[in-house]
């Protein structure tokens, strides 16, 4: 939609108008409400929180208060030293610049609100780089009360993951992780008095001006009406990536589907992204993903899972292929790299003994039911190795082979292949009894293989934008009116994630420095 100013008839008006009510999102329209800015706030679903709602949350932002209060010496500087060591030029440098230096101011001002509170839990940067924190930089959001009766912002906050995706209890207490973080910057974001925030509302076109600044947007509600909002300061765009877009999955990505991504159900179908290159956005590393291995569900979707203390990863093959204790996106580079996991036809298998009988040796987001993985054929369990291999069709003897080596391996304390337990992101996880805590033999029957899939945490690719968050044309140019963070813009961590916290924390600081920039 592109127009003169006096030839659109806006339905309605606002300064800021944000795309989205994620972590991102939220925090750029409580720094635009906390300005004075009129603000407004759509969202897609019927659920505020986006995928932030399902995070533990932890935000990767260096040199902050909540480091200071328990004592952490972070610094930007330091955190500029790591991120650029692991990041390179897979980002641009101001970009990566931007992230950290706003990372802790952002972090004081949120804090000012008392609504709005973060502590320090320890949680290892996820590579070995000048820099580094082997026990953690990230914060977490502090527990935040439950909605009181009939508190309708509240009380529409996304449900845990575990729920909406299985029809688990519902959680009895105060919010806690990701929907902690929503939960207090829905509640400050309303008390600043500046503030609409409407759900079942979806992202339509662009409107812009014949200067091609962008004045507004349409929107189309939930019961089908197109409105027309001017926006007077600008459009901030946080509605997440393209990961439930199967179409734009297999265009962009080369991959079959999108059923294995953690990504919230109902937005993250690129719309944000997909208006601005309507109105000649640049757009970058949309091949890119917050990778993750993810545990295969009866119902073909996909669960993160993190902490592996035991068991090893094999393919169809039988043989190991990485050191199955890497933090989760290096993981997931790998199996993209040996070609495991990234289709249906491409198994990976995570083989454990006996020891482990009814749980997993690791850490799945939703639980999991041993009875009716078994009867969908995801988790396979033998007297033997060679009645496992038949059960998921790997070579007997290959398979015996690579259980043999690795057992060899935690015997003498080293994983001469892959390196395992030698990092400390590998040893945060591990809590077994031999001379290398990270491998615990296979040797006790029955043994057990549950399958395993590449999923993802989201996309990571959109579109390109400033230190401003202005979101740019092909000619490096900022289009006037439009900013965007968070999954919808191509990430300032490149190709690689550095640290806990990564995404959600940058989501926020871009947020943060969208809306000052509207303010002046």
């Amino acid at each position: 939609m592109s127009d003169e100013r006096a030839t659109i008839d806006w339905d309605e008006e606002c300064d800021v108008l944000v795309v989205g009510s994620g972590g991102g999102g939220l925090t750029g329209a409580y720094t635009a409400a906390a300005a004075g800015l009129d603000t407004l706030v759509i969202e897609k679903t019927r659920f505020y929180g986006g995928t932030t709602a399902y995070a533990g949350a932890c935000l990767w932002l260096p040199g902050n208060p909540a480091q200071e209060r328990a004592g952490v010496e972070d610094s930007a500087e330091l955190g500029r030293t790591y991120f650029r060591a692991v990041v390179g030029d897979s980002a641009p440098g101001d970009l990566q610049d931007a992230y950290v230096d706003n990372a802790g101011p952002m972090v004081a001002f949120l804090e000012e609100n008392p609504a709005i509170r973060f502590e320090y839990r320890p949680f290892p940067d996820y590579y070995d780089a000048p820099g580094r924190f082997p026990v953690g930089r990230g914060v977490f959001p502090a527990a935040f009360p439950a909605a009181a009766p009939g508190d309708e912002l509240l009380g529409a906050i996304r449900p845990p993951v575990a729920e909406e995706r299985l029809g688990a209890p519902a959680p009895v207490g105060p919010f806690t992780d990701g929907r902690a973080l929503v939960a207090a910057l829905l509640s400050a974001l309303r008390a600043t008095g500046h503030a609409r925030i409407r759900r079942d509302t979806a992202l339509g076109e662009l409107a812009t001006g014949p200067d091609g600044a962008v004045q507004g947007a349409c929107v189309t509600t939930g019961d089908g009406r197109e409105v027309r909002i001017r926006a007077r300061r600008g459009v901030l765009l946080a509605a997440g990536g393209f990961e439930a877009s199967h179409r734009l999955r297999r265009e962009w990505q080369g991959l079959s589907g999108a059923e294995w991504t953690m990504g919230a159900p109902g937005g993250n179908t690129g719309d944000a992204i997909l208006a601005g290159r309507a109105i000649g956005a640049d757009t970058g590393l949309l091949t890119e993903s917050w990778w993750c291995p993810s545990v295969l569900f009866p119902d073909g979707s996909a669960n993160f899972a993190l902490g592996f203390r035991g068991g090893v990863f094999v393919g169809a093959d039988g043989r190991r292929f990485a050191n199955e204790s890497l933090p989760y996106d290096r993981m997931g580079r790998a199996m993209l790299a040996a070609g495991r996991g990234d289709a249906p036809e491409r198994p990976v298998w995570w083989v454990f003994d006996g020891r482990w009988a009814k749980e997993l040796p690791g850490s799945v987001v939703v639980p999991v039911d041993p009875a009716s993985f078994t009867r969908a054929g995801l988790w396979h369990t033998a007297d033997t190795l060679d009645g496992l291999a038949e059960a998921i069709g790997a070579d007997a003897d290959v398979l015996a082979d690579t259980v043999r080596v690795f057992n060899g391996y935690a015997a003498e304390g080293t994983d001469a292949d892959f390196r395992r337990g030698e990092d400390p992101y590998d040893a945060f996880f591990a809590d077994g009894t031999g001379p290398n805590p990270a491998l615990v033999p296979i040797e006790r029957g029955p043994f057990h293989a549950v399958r395993i899939v590449l999923g993802d945490l989201g996309t990571k690719g959109g579109l390109r934008v400033d230190t401003s968050a202005r979101v740019l044309l092909a000619d490096g140019t900022a289009i006037p009116g439009l900013y965007a963070t968070g999954n919808t813009i191509a990430s300032p961590a490149g190709t690689h994630y550095p640290g806990p916290g990564a995404p959600i924390g940058s989501a926020m600081v871009f947020g943060y420095v969208a809306a000052r920039h509207m303010a002046g």
